[in-house]
């Protein structure tokens, strides 16, 4: 990702400290691993006697005890306590790649009379955390707004920015480092913000913020000066190119949503363009805008979709949605889309579709897809390391919730196979034992307040590895699920840890750590060098602490990592950092790795492995090698083409897959109809046998479908966008630029669902089974509760609602 920041909100009268980072997309230092893949038959050797490894797992009685590990960790375990106080909070931000530099900002705030009093701390480390520093009057003992946080660029340049409120004295000032924090300079701002500053990607000098009065300011030299560009705006996002889209109302209301303007400046506001109107939400995605356009019959809204920045718009082939429904953007990149659409009706599940590499033409890939309508939360997750991998959740037809996966883009789905070394109560006394597969536990799971601390985790340096909670068949393992490893993408899993745990990759997967999710002290860790096979266990102090969560620096890459938690009823907050370098030895060399074909059944098929047009095969770490990958590690793998087959194909417009079949057959509505959609402006019509090509996929010759699009020369254009655009030129003070999401929105959305749920509809929240054990468990209301909190379990931060409940690109 394209941002090192990683924030934790520490409120003292929570039990879970939430950790929000994203992992990093570029590299300080890249040390490729020199090695000559071996002969095909050589090859083959390998990946057969590392497949067999990987698929059967080790049990405890062949686990062998690393050598030294209390000495070795304890000399390298660093304990730290910050001062804060009561009903205070804290926050941290990893700063640049590599530097391990880390800002820490305790907080205290309490409402005084019709004036709020607060007082902050700032601590900075230079060593991933060991040792820190109180650097609080390099911001002159300023207090920093919680809400703000800590901003630091995405660019790795050291760049950071916190936003203090001194209104006793006159209004908001902005410290301004550019050297890691290790200086600040203050700049007093024109107005109050809304919203935390916005960095430009392609250029982290410029900045957008919003004013509470929903005023876009702009800075074009890292927040010393600010210019006022555009009034009224809703809700806005940098683009590509230094580009900026947002909404706006010139009544001065963004709750009138349906009737706004997408608008669009590309010189920093001196010049912007109405791009479309009647717009209720829109989005950006890969290289794709998207709009959600009210129709002008009634309620209903459709998407338009525009690769060219708005110039031009398709209606996208998808149904229209009323008030009482939403679309979402599951994933986006610069091939395809994945589309949510919800079913009529408070159902709870939708349909996922996916597009053509024009993101106007969709297909259905899945049906009966859980996706809640008050909380927003969708079990839809991609798997970093593989292409084309994702879980997420259906409903099936007994109400039960169900884990399913794609390898291929979302061509097919399938169920998760049953772990061998889990155990499934159901098998002895049913004769159904699909009850017994396997469920991952993601933000549905948070949703439904069960016992989850933390979502599925995966990460692209660490290649097939993927931690998550899960839980197989019985009511027990619901309520307390426990950690499953998979380390080949998702096509097998294993039982790592019992019970819920705060999990990690460290060392690009060659290190796994976790701590036990408990009400009670905790003072030990829980480490793995074998991917989550073998597990060992280090006690890291003596005076055990109230455990809050864990940290380490975004990527991945570090073998660092930091235990937050707090003693003596929150009257002190303790970071415990460990270091396991030393434990780990020697760097890793060439005779460590071995070759792995990754998507492999058949190792003796000439298509095993063959996904998405082309087979890849990976250096990987061996299992029983305990050394360290080290941060400039970088992914090796050789890639292999494949001939065409109906893998490679999506099903197209208006046909679909039936459950367990690979065949594409015609939507049952659209039988004996012409199949033709509007696109450019003008009515195609498609001849098809039922399959075309996914996007991104490369395959080479084999099975080529017969598809072909005939322009009809029949007009076709939506009501809905204005039909020429607006082109405006203003002074530099006036114009259009426009800043990101709205934080005032984003309580009114959730509270609105809110109370039309409760007062509207009766007061009840979706609730499903994950199995058909629990019906004893919800009778005595364990599961179902009336009143679910929107706020993300793990990071602490409320969903934000786009279009109708949500309207998301994750």
């Amino acid at each position: 990702m394209s941002t090192v920041s990683c924030i934790l909100a520490l409120g003292l009268f929570c039990c879970a400290l939430g950790a929000h980072f994203q992992e990093d997309e570029k590299m300080s230092a890249v040390r490729r691993l020199q090695r000559e893949l071996g002969s095909d038959e050589e090859r083959h050797s390998s990946e057969r006697t590392e497949l067999s490894k990987r698929s059967a797992g080790l049990n405890e009685q062949t686990c062998t005890a690393l050598p030294g590990v209390e000495a070795t960790l304890h000399n390298n375990s660093h304990s730290f306590t910050f001062k804060v106080r009561t009903m205070g909070s804290l926050s941290l931000a990893w700063v640049g790649d590599g530097s391990g530099v880390l800002l820490v900002l305790t907080t205290f705030q309490v409402p005084l009379f019709m004036m709020r009093f607060g007082q902050s701390n700032l601590y900075r480390s230079e060593d991933y955390g060991k040792t820190f520093k109180d650097v609080t009057h390099l911001i002159n003992h300023t207090f920093i707004q919680t809400e703000f946080g800590i901003a630091i660029s995405p660019d790795h340049s050291g760049k950071v920015m916190l936003t203090g409120d001194v209104s006793d004295v006159g209004g908001f000032r902005l410290f301004r480092s550019r050297d890691f924090g290790m200086t600040f300079v203050p700049t007093d701002l024109p107005f109050e913000p809304l919203i935390q500053m916005l960095y430009n990607p392609g250029d982290c000098n410029t900045l957008l913020t919003l004013s509470i009065t929903l005023d876009l300011w702009l800075s074009e030299d890292f927040g010393a000066t600010w210019r006022k560009i555009h009034d009224s705006v809703c809700l806005v996002r940098w683009g590509p190119k230094n580009s900026i889209y947002f909404t706006t109302n010139y009544n001065g209301s963004c709750n009138d949503r349906g009737m706004l303007e997408l608008r669009k400046t590309a010189d920093y506001g001196r010049s912007f363009q109405t791009i479309a109107t009647r717009v209720y939400s829109f989005v950006l995605g890969g290289r794709f805008v998207f709009a959600s356009i009210m129709t002008g019959t009634g309620t209903e809204r459709m998407i338009h979709v525009s690769v060219d920045g708005g110039e031009v718009w398709n209606m996208a082939q998808l149904p229209t949605v009323n008030h009482e429904q939403f679309y979402s953007i599951l994933s986006a990149n610069q091939d395809m889309i994945f589309m949510h659409v919800d079913d009529p009706g408070d159902s709870g599940v939708g349909t996922i579709y996916v597009s053509d590499d024009r993101g106007a033409v969709f297909s259905k890939s899945l049906e009966r897809h859980l996706y809640t309508t008050t909380g927003s939360d969708t079990d839809f997750t991609p798997i970093s390391s593989l292409r084309g991998v994702y879980l997420t959740s259906i409903l099936t037809q007994d109400g039960s919730v169900e884990t399913v996966i794609t390898f291929d883009q979302g061509a097919n789905w399938q169920t998760l196979r049953r772990p061998e070394n889990s155990h499934c109560d159901t098998e002895t006394s049913t004769n159904r034992p699909n009850r017994c597969r396997l469920h991952i536990h993601a933000s549905y799971s948070t949703t439904m307040k069960m016992n989850v601390p933390i979502l599925p985790v995966s990460q692209a340096n660490a290649v097939g590895l993927i931690l998550a909670h899960g839980s197989v068949g019985d009511a027990e393992s619901t309520l307390s699920p426990d950690v499953y490893v998979s380390d080949d993408g998702g096509y097998s899993w294993l039982l790592a840890l019992k019970g819920p745990h705060h999990y990690a990759i460290l060392d690009s997967g060659g290190l796994l750590v976790a701590v036990e999710h408990t009400n009670s002290p905790v003072n030990q860790i829980k480490f793995s060098t074998d991917e989550g096979q073998c597990w060992h266990t280090y006690n890291f102090t003596n005076d055990p602490l109230r455990f809050s969560g864990m940290d380490s620096e975004p990527g991945s890459r570090s073998m660092n990592v930091s235990l937050w938690g707090y003693r003596n009823n929150f009257s002190k907050w303790v970071v415990i950092t460990i270091d396991f370098r030393k434990l780990l030895g020697r760097d890793c060399t060439e005779g460590d790795y071995v070759e792995w074909l990754a998507h492999s059944a058949d190792i003796s098929g000439a298509n095993d492995g063959c996904v998405l047009g082309f087979k890849e095969t990976f250096l990987r770490l061996r299992k029983d090698s305990v050394c360290c990958n080290g941060r400039d590690y970088a992914v090796t793998k050789k890639l292999s083409p494949c001939a065409c087959t109906v893998n490679d194909y999506h099903c197209d417009f208006g046909y679909y897959r039936p459950e367990n079949s690979s065949d594409c057959v015609l939507q049952e509505e659209l039988k004996s109809r012409p199949l033709e959609f509007c696109l450019n402006g003008t009515t195609e019509q498609l001849q098809t046998s039922g399959y075309r090509k996914i996007p991104g996929d490369q395959c080479e010759g084999g099975f080529q479908p017969e598809r072909k699009e005939t322009d009809l020369r029949r007009m076709c254009t939506s009501n809905a966008l204005s039909p020429n655009s607006l082109i405006e030129h203003g002074s530099p003070s006036t114009a259009v630029v426009v800043i990101f999401v709205i934080a005032i929105l984003l309580i009114s959305a959730v509270a609105g669902v809110w109370l039309v749920k409760k007062y509207i509809c009766g007061g009840r929240f979706l609730v499903h089974r994950y199995s058909v054990m629990r019906e004893h468990v919800e009778a005595n209301k364990i599961e179902g509760v009336d009143d679910i909190d929107t706020h993300y379990m793990e990071t602490g931060k409320a969903q934000y609602n786009e279009d109708s409940d949500q309207d998301l690109l994750e």
